[in-house]
């Protein structure tokens, strides 16, 4: 055992050198790596996520040592910048593999790792992730053993007979406090909540909006975690009894991470812990792996997103930013998994609002790193697009609408000019029109089943078609007053294309397998003139008589009371007794005059 400024003498000029990541970053090392840097000449500094003292260590010895970053975080950026160090963009699970074949060259190994156990074993603590590979391959691995490590179970030790120097030195670890969390966030945290059932198995990547999903899953129940990383959010979900881990097919009951990044708080939490485990990144973030785990819902960030569904992830036009991670790796692995989830989640703008972060194409110099054939869900926090297995036109519409009002038009513009979407596509002045999410509201009917009832959008026009060849010739007769052939664009735009004020409709939806379904529709329109409008249902067949109906139409009054209208009107047939029964149980006063076979209904917001 030595110091630490001894032990970095013996690095060798032209090495190339690994440094632990993160939290797990052995800081009295790298300390004495930039004091005494004068006889390391042409060093190479290999790194994942760096914190800290190996931060400084950039600005200090950017012109002397070459740092090779597989991940560029606020640290390393204007050092890539300037053309002083360079990106590896990889996925992380294959780092490992390419350290073991040298082709990644790893000559010294500077890791952090608790003190021996009586087996002789120290623990790598909150970071395993790459650092376990690299110790394994390094031609010399020098350690600072550090009594602030905390003891975490999985694969995550190392033989102190496999350490070449060991340097006493206690300090607390770099800690990563939370950032800020938005309103902003939070409604991008609720709606991927959204798409998150109870049993599910859940990823969290980097950063706030992780975080801020992770808040908005404490009324789920029996959770599994396999993720790349978790921070300090995870405490407060596991604490709240959500994360059971019961469903997971491989390492039950467990939560399964490479590396954390987080406060004291969590250090304590994960110390001997026997719910937690780590593991190296091969294993995690194995896709293979991944895809076992039933319902396997990846959260991951972007960027930027384009039209037809590509995913930056990793720069800013020709400027690199961050990295490819762990992302591709948990995408494809939950794409594979039963039941599977993968996400990507962004704020809808960027720089304080002034660009789009959902564009016509790429910038220039933009790199992809989830391909349009690897996308399924995005989500901002103007709502969910579900883009996989959807054609071009579809995909388009779904993004323009999550996107930022205020660039919506533009953005539709441009995908007529490259005849991703139809010429006629009808532009609603989104500068004055606000989707009302408000209404948003999931019953569950006396079978079970949950309902999602939601304000119609301009992208669901072709599930609105699909319902309507779904219908019997009787629902469509009974609805339209004529035997309707088709729901051909023309004629289903309008239905799906409205103000939420003069007019709105309320859809129905359940999730199967194709995604959501439209099962039901309500919808009122205002009578001209007056303060009235006229209200229609239609339930798809197999779903009526169960209370749908009766739903929408308290759900439209209560809509309608607060739009200013005082009482609806309905022009129902003879033949169609659901409706009619449906107006008559409910609380109000109905008048109807019977003419031609049509009911003429009125009936104003005053309970009988």
């Amino acid at each position: 055992m030595i110091t630490a400024e001894v032990a970095v003498k013996s690095i060798k000029p032209g090495s190339h050198i690994f440094i632990g990541t993160g939290c797990g970053e052995p800081q009295a090392l790298v300390r004495s790596l930039a004091d005494i840097s004068t006889h390391i000449i042409d060093a190479g500094i290999y790194h994942f996520l760096t914190l800290g003292a190996t931060s400084r260590l950039v600005e200090v010895l950017k012109n002397k040592f070459r740092f090779e970053s597989f991940f560029i975080n606020n640290g390393v950026r204007e050092t890539i910048w300037e053309g002083q160090g360079d990106y590896i963009p990889i996925f992380l699970s294959e780092i490992p593999k390419q350290i073991a074949t040298g082709r990644i060259p790893v000559d010294t190994a500077l890791i952090q790792v608790s003190p021996p156990d009586k087996n002789g074993m120290c623990c790598y603590g909150p970071s395993v992730d790459i650092t376990k590979s690299a110790s394994d391959s390094a031609k010399m691995v020098i350690a600072q053993v550090n009594t602030y490590v905390p003891i975490t179970f999985g694969n995550s030790f190392i033989n102190i007979n496999d350490i070449d120097v060991l340097v006493p030195y206690d300090e607390p670890l770099m800690e990563y406090p939370s950032e800020e969390i938005t309103d902003e966030i939070k409604e991008i945290g609720r709606y991927v909540a959204q798409l998150v059932n109870d049993g599910s198995t859940v990823q969290f990547g980097i950063g706030r909006i992780p975080h801020a999903v992770a808040d908005c899953l404490r009324d789920k129940k029996d959770l599994g975690i396999h993720t790349e990383m978790f921070t300090d959010g995870i405490i407060d979900l596991v604490e709240s009894g959500a994360v059971t881990g019961i469903h997971k097919k491989i390492n039950r009951g467990k939560i399964v991470a490479s590396f954390v990044l987080g406060t004291k708080r969590l250090f304590d939490f994960i110390n001997r812990n026997p719910l937690i485990e780590l593991h190296p990144s091969e294993y995690v973030n194995d896709p293979l792996i991944i895809s076992q785990h039933d319902n396997m819902v990846a959260i991951n960030v972007a960027l930027e997103v384009d039209l037809t569904g590509q995913v930056c992830a990793d720069s800013i036009g020709y400027r690199f930013y961050s990295g490819i991670g762990g992302q591709v790796d948990f995408i494809r692995g939950a794409s594979q998994a039963k039941g599977g989830k993968p996400i990507i989640a962004m704020p809808s703008t960027a720089r304080n609002g002034e660009v789009s972060r959902i564009v016509s194409h790429l910038s220039e110099g933009a790199g992809v790193v989830t391909t349009r054939g690897d996308v399924h869900y995005v989500v901002t926090e103007y709502g969910i697009a579900d883009l996989h297995a959807r054609n071009i036109r579809e995909r388009a519409m779904s993004l323009i609408g999550i996107t930022h009002p205020k660039f919506r038009n533009e953005l539709m513009k441009e995908a007529k000019r490259l005849h991703y979407i139809y010429s006629d596509q009808i532009e609603l002045s989104w500068d004055q029109i606000e989707y009302p999410k408000k209404y948003e509201t999931t019953i569950t009917l006396t079978d079970g089943t949950e309902v999602f009832f939601r304000p119609i959008k301009p992208s669901d026009e072709e599930s609105m078609r699909e319902m309507f060849y779904s219908l019997s010739a009787r629902s469509i007769y009974l609805r339209f007053f004529m035997p309707l052939k088709d729901m051909r664009h023309q004629r289903a735009q309008p239905f799906v294309s409205i103000d939420y004020k003069n007019e709105l409709a309320i859809v129905g939806t359940i999730q199967d397998i194709s995604g959501e379904k439209i099962i039901a529709v309500g919808r009122y329109i205002k009578n001209p003139g007056t303060s009235t409008a006229e209200v229609a249902f239609l339930v798809q067949d197999q779903w009526q008589n169960k209370g749908i109906g009766a739903f929408l139409l308290e759900c439209l009054v209560k809509i309608a009371k607060e739009n200013g209208f005082t009482g609806f009107t309905a022009e129902v047939l003879l033949e169609n007794k659901n409706m009619l029964q449906v107006i008559h149980n409910s609380s109000y006063k109905i008048t109807s005059i019977f003419e031609g076979g049509v009911y003429h209904i009125s009936f104003p917001f005053i309970d009988k």
